[in-house]
């Protein structure tokens, strides 16, 4: 009998498949580290920290790496090196999803370097393994000397035909109208991240609570584990600032000064007052520091003024209801909106609040030009709409290089994107691909849902036919010693969201949500928080939908931009699709060349997209395609080109590569002596199918295309071809072709 690694294996039904944990069996030396299966799903997570807090830094370093391996699906890697690459943007976007519950659960003042790392080693599509991944992150740093003061659980919630289920499988994701993920304590909700079909606020609210039920049902089988593997937790460095620090600084700049420093509705003016006080308080404690404190003291003199800073935004917040701009806790900041800022793109939209400014662009393209995905999730292999977010240094008055996209702007492209998908047309509806990039031009707060905006605004100018306009608002946080003492904040800025407890963004139409994206920096929300924040919201998108963004454009314009692709699609019978293609794609290559168009992407489905700058030149190339894929029939009428001139006649291709006989006798009424005072190779003529004979050759008659002249009675079988007959040849013809319409020689 074969040995095996000695493991301790923990068990639970998780939404009607095996959820289970082995700790020990791999991966000793980690902090923690959890071998999760869920149905035939594997992912592998494990928690390290160091031993010390990294020097010089006013923040926790944690990093979350969740790692997909492509062998897991039993794929290859792509490319030339066929190792894994760069992160796909589904692990990254998942990596943002194991982050954001954890993060606020580790001491306030702990510097210590911390990884999580989720391998995923085999997935069975029905069981999501990001669902084990954060499932799992939360056991390996349970178990681990890390002082984390969790659990936490993650799940996802669907809806199929108007019942919720819990992590769906592949059959269900495919037909859910929501894809929701809730993390939680046993206590309170940590994260919310959610893409809807306009869902309204009383489900959602519904599907967030049913998803926190179950994660509290993980929690407690995380609590076994714990009590039976988890080690003692570590002591640690409190990296916070000296009493004595803080109370010089008070000393030096006074409570109404700093009230009166952040208090400004413009950035530019809050930061220069803020840099004054940095300025002063520097001056005085770093001219009388000894050599040897002078290297710690920046950072935590730094780290002082931001502590005090906050103390003094959030107590005006919560005590006074002041707000540093001077807005009521409901009130919007300024909106603006405009389309067509740029002038030869498809479609522009530019949406500004306050001092948040963001540029959308639609690009318009063929189906071809569709993203491909390569990853382990089956339902995510092409993407034809994509939302791209870029957020460059200016516009936050900063100057660094540009690196391209972080994790940051790949989260926030993906929120706006979600927001929008539920609107956007059909490949039916509308047989493009569809590309939006939202530049931030200026940034003072809540850019993702400014992107949401602008790019409602971008796809109407563009005469993209969604459903609906979508709007996006962001809702904030500040409480006070208790969770139950807190107020909410419509349309955070900047300053709220540093110094706020949350960032609570939700997209949607008039009908209902169709995104959202929860940030908290506190140990979880209460179900009141949420229900009151999911109303704010709706409030205020509703007001943004019916104002500003009402008047800059009011619906899809009819026509898409003149310089935008014109692009058709057609369906023809799949086994037709080799015939239009041909051999080296040699047909279509004709189609493309013969007509003038710009593209034509074929789908294995029998779907075809043709791309052109002008109608015409589209109508052409569907006339051929239908021609090849169509088979001939007796009594239709073709317009085709002479390709070859006999004696007894010439041949007609009435589609690329298909061609048939007319006779001489079939080319006027009239007798004709030579084919060629009739026709020349070349020329165009139109002609009507009159035969197949029991060959399958084609026979036919231009004359049955022309009027009859009058007084000329037709026969019955004048049309009928009358070709030479064929003296077969000894041993078979072999000149192939067409050699058995020639007549005999004499």
């Amino acid at each position: 009998m074969q040995n095996k690694i000695p493991s301790r294996t923990y068990t639970m039904d998780l939404a009607g498949r095996p959820f289970s944990v082995e700790i020990g069996k791999v991966a000793e030396l980690a902090g923690g580290a959890a071998l999760c299966r869920y149905g035939e799903t594997v992912v592998l997570v494990t928690a390290t920290a160091a031993d010390k807090p990294r020097a010089g830094i006013d923040y926790f370093p944690l990093s979350v790496d969740y790692e997909e391996r492509y062998y897991a699906a039993g794929k290859l890697p792509g490319g030339w090196n066929k190792r894994e690459g760069r992160p796909t943007e589904h692990a990254i976007l998942t990596s943002r999803l194991i982050d954001r519950p954890i993060r606020p659960l580790f001491p306030k003042n702990y510097r210590n370097d911390v990884g999580v790392v989720a391998t995923v080693m085999s997935v069975e599509q029905d069981c999501s393994p990001d669902v084990a991944a954060m499932i799992g992150a939360s056991i390996a740093l349970s178990i681990s000397e890390i002082p984390f003061q969790g659990p936490t659980s993650a799940t996802y919630v669907g809806m199929v035909d108007g019942k919720f289920v819990f992590n769906p499988t592949i059959e269900e994701r495919e037909k859910s109208s929501l894809v929701l993920t809730v993390a939680s304590t046993r206590e309170k909700v940590m994260m919310i991240e959610a893409g809807a079909n306009e869902i309204s606020e009383d489900d959602m609210f519904e599907a967030i609570m049913l998803g926190h039920n179950l994660n509290v049902q993980v929690v407690e089988f995380i609590d076994k584990i714990v009590a039976a593997e988890g080690k003692a937790k570590h002591s640690y460095e409190d990296a916070g600032v000296p009493d004595e620090i803080a109370s010089r600084i008070r000393e030096l700049i006074s409570a109404d000064r700093m009230e009166a420093a952040v208090f400004h509705d413009q950035k530019q003016a809050r930061d220069e007052a803020i840099s004054k006080i940095n300025e002063e308080v520097f001056e005085s404690l770093l001219s009388n520091a000894s050599d040897e404190a002078k290297d710690n003291l920046p950072a935590l003199i730094g780290e002082a003024i931001y502590g005090y800073e906050k103390e003094t935004v959030r107590r005006m917040i919560l005590r006074d209801h002041k707000r540093p701009d001077g807005r009521r806790l409901d009130e919007i900041r300024h909106l603006e909106a405009e389309v067509d800022i740029l002038p030869r793109t498809h479609g522009s939209g530019l949406f500004r609040r306050g001092q948040t400014q963001v540029l959308t662009v639609a690009t318009l393209g063929t189906a071809g030009e569709a993203q491909k995905l390569d990853g382990l999730d089956i339902l995510e292999e092409t993407k034809r709409y994509m939302h791209h977010y870029n957020f460059p240094s200016f516009s936050v008055g900063e100057t660094r290089p540009s690196r391209g996209p972080g994790r940051r702007e790949i989260g926030h492209g993906a929120l706006a994107e979600r927001a929008l998908l539920s609107v956007i047309p059909t490949e039916e509806e509308f047989p493009y691909a569809i590309r939006l990039v939202s530049e931030v031009v200026s940034s003072n707060g809540s850019t993702s849902q400014g992107a949401v905006c602008a790019s409602t605004l971008a796809l109407m100018a563009a005469g993209v036919p969604i459903k609906r306009p979508v709007a996006g608002i962001s809702v904030g946080l500040v409480t006070g010693e208790s969770i139950d003492d807190f107020v909410l904040l419509t349309d955070i800025q900047g300053i709220e969201d540093f110094f706020g407890d949350m960032d609570f963004k939700v997209a949607g139409t008039t009908e209902g949500i169709t995104a959202i994206q929860l940030d908290i920096k506190l140990d979880g929300l209460t179900p009141e928080i949420i229900r009151l924040s999911l109303d704010d919201a709706k409030k205020s998108r509703l007001g943004m939908l019916a104002g500003v963004m009402k008047d800059a454009i009011a619906e899809p314009r009819a026509e898409i931009s003149k310089y935008a692709p014109k692009i058709q699609m057609i369906t023809i019978n799949p086994d037709k699709l080799s015939e239009v293609i041909g051999s080296k794609g040699k047909v279509i290559n004709r189609i493309i060349d013969e007509s003038g168009v710009l593209k034509i992407d074929t789908m294995d489905d029998g779907r075809i997209f043709i791309a052109a700058a002008e109608t015409e030149q589209i109508t052409k190339a569907v006339n051929m395609i239908l021609a090849i894929a169509t088979d001939p029939e007796v009594g239709t009428m073709y317009t085709g080109k002479v390709t070859r001139l006999m004696t007894f006649g010439c041949f007609v291709e009435i589609a690329p590569e298909k061609e048939g006989l007319v006779h001489i006798s079939q080319l006027a009424y009239e007798r004709v002596k030579s084919v060629e005072d009739v026709v020349k190779e070349g020329d165009m003529i139109t002609v009507k199918l009159v035969e197949i004979d029991d060959q399958g050759r084609i026979n036919l008659s231009a004359k049955a295309a022309l009027p009859v002249p009058d007084g000329y009675e037709v026969k019955d079988d004048e049309f009928l071809a009358k070709r030479p007959p064929q003296k077969p040849r000894e041993g078979g013809d072999r000149r192939g072709g067409d050699r058995d319409r020639r007549p005999p020689r004499r």
